[in-house]
């Protein structure tokens, strides 16, 4: 950890605290008791189960795959001190999860926190200093930028809210709180991916086990093995036979890399390749189901029970999509999995290409029914600086200057530590928020149709919301009957119901819902 007071110095940090927050009382009886119940006359209670029955059906039910009876038992953990790289490369990358996670975008970052590796693996004291000194320079370049770029922010934002000097003493105040938050948002992009951040992460008994036997399969095997091994360890103490029956362990050889040949270039070749892929869009439309619109309504007629001379797919696509009439669309609840009529929109998919920062794919991945394919970066690296730049900083001459340099130096600092030995896995933690990240994403319509609506709001983070109105524009080219009825909250629900924008005090300030999609967005 590093101490803001005094510049360039390292404090030593802990190790990452793993806090047991809430969990059930008997994990490991419920669980059998739950498998018991599957083949008795009556609801079977935990306080009925047996030594003999935790032997026997605990082993018939592990060891042959019949793993939801170990779903039930939920653990809350709070975590501190966990690097963004972990939690992007492994914590987040499967949808069985629930996490609320320190904002970036929101929250200023004062301090310089960072995740520092165990000493072992720098191999001499030069390695340490480099990795110590490319954090607290991030830091620096954050607290510069920070200050470089509110001015840009808030004379946007006084233009789009028409506010003058002679504004209300209060309005003119919460201009400049989200001038500020502008200003971090995009500063935020020179931060390494080894900055701390703190959570609470719930999952269940079986994602735990599984997290457990694979925490070597990201970027970040040491600190995966840390602290899933502490949350293990928690759990052990609760209820020991939750694990120790099974004795699952880490597996140690995975396929991903033993099947990799070392070329020192592959990761500029793959960048290269796959931008060209792209065609000068954040996010291109690669495959799709063709005959979506037919299937679509085909599928609506078979919940209703309708014929094709009684629901035409122009209806059917209709009452499925047009906010008018259906009014799960107006929903901020997102029922639609529980709505018979809406489950047809499954039946529809796409696939997009596409490129946006490691800070903007950390919040991407949260659409966690919209998976995606992304790069382990010990596999993709690349000697040469690769990142995002933000529209706010590259219209600022003096902040693009400061914002280049800091990329550099961080590119710089991560080929040092390489040159000297020091393991891919740890060198990549110097790297910053705005390292380009190369992906592939899949998602049915009815699960795009919400990502859709939540990431063209004005107040979506920027990349993802380019990212959604790239999706959308071509979406409109091979389905404009679906593209249609696309958009934000504010363009569904106008002329339909009130409030139009259901971000309350967080009103962009603009009337999106007049012309969208060919309203710009400023800032």
């Amino acid at each position: 950890m590093f101490d803001s007071s005094r510049p360039g110095e390292l404090v030593e940090s802990g190790p990452p605290r793993v806090t047991l927050r809430n969990a059930f009382a008997h994990p490991f009886d419920s669980a059998i008791a739950a498998a018991r119940t599957c083949y008795a006359p009556r609801l079977i209670t935990p306080e009925e189960i047996t030594d003999k029955q935790r032997l026997n059906v605990g082993a018939a039910t592990f060891y042959s795959g019949h793993h939801t009876v170990y779903q039930h038992a939920h653990f809350e953990f709070g975590l501190e001190n966990v690097s963004r790289q972990f939690v992007w490369s492994f914590l987040h990358v499967h949808p069985f999860y629930n996490s609320e996670q320190q904002s970036q975008r929101y929250v200023r970052l004062d301090r310089a926190q960072a995740y520092v590796p165990p000493v072992s693996l720098f191999f001499d004291e030069k390695c340490k200093e480099i990795y110590d000194g490319a954090i607290a320079r991030a830091w620096n370049y954050y607290r510069e930028l920070s200050a470089l770029l509110i001015g840009d922010a808030r004379d946007i934002l006084n233009d789009i809210w028409h506010v003058s000097p002679m504004s209300h003493p209060k309005r003119l105040q919460k201009i400049e709180r989200s001038a500020e938050k502008r200003a971090i948002e995009i500063a935020r992009y020179v931060l390494p991916v080894a900055a701390f951040t703190t959570m609470v992460h719930t999952l269940s008994g079986i994602v735990l086990h599984r997290l457990w036997r694979m925490c070597s399969a990201s970027d970040t095997p040491s600190e995966a093995r840390t602290i899933i091994g502490e949350m293990v360890s928690q759990v052990k103490i609760l209820d020991a036979q939750f694990f120790d029956r099974f004795e699952t362990e880490p597996l140690e050889e995975l396929p991903e890399w033993k099947a990799v040949q070392k070329n020192p270039n592959a990761g500029e070749s793959f960048a290269r390749e796959f931008d060209a892929k792209l065609n000068g869009k954040t996010s291109r439309l690669v495959d799709y189901s063709p005959n979506a619109l037919r299937i679509i309504a085909e599928s609506y007629r078979a919940v209703a029970g309708l014929t094709a001379s009684q629901c035409s797919d122009a209806d059917a696509l209709d009452r499925l999509l047009n906010p008018a009439r259906n009014l799960y669309r107006l929903e901020t609840l997102n029922v639609g999995v529980h709505a018979p009529m809406m489950r047809a929109l499954q039946h529809a998919n796409y696939t997009f290409a596409k490129k946006i920062s490691h800070t903007a794919d950390s919040q991407d991945q949260r659409h966690r029914m919209v998976p995606g394919s992304r790069p382990l970066l010990t596999l993709a690296d690349t000697r040469d600086p690769d990142y995002i730049m933000p529209p706010l900083l590259a219209a600022n001459p003096r902040a693009k200057e400061t914002y280049d340099r800091a990329m550099h130096d961080a590119w710089c600092a991560k080929n040092q530590l390489l040159d000297r030995g020091v393991p891919l896995e740890i060198a990549l933690y110097v790297l910053p928020n705005a390292k380009s990240i190369r992906l592939y994403e899949s998602g049915s319509l009815l699960h795009l149709l919400h990502k859709w609506t939540m990431r063209t709001c004005f107040n979506a983070q920027e990349e993802i919301f380019q990212a959604s109105m790239d999706e959308i524009a071509q979406l409109r080219e091979v389905h404009p009957e679906i593209a249609r009825y696309i958009g934000p909250p504010c363009y569904l629900r106008a002329g339909i119901t009130t409030p139009i924008c259901t971000e309350g005090s967080h009103f962009c300030g603009v009337k999106v819902w007049l012309d969208f999609p060919n309203i710009p967005r400023r800032i």
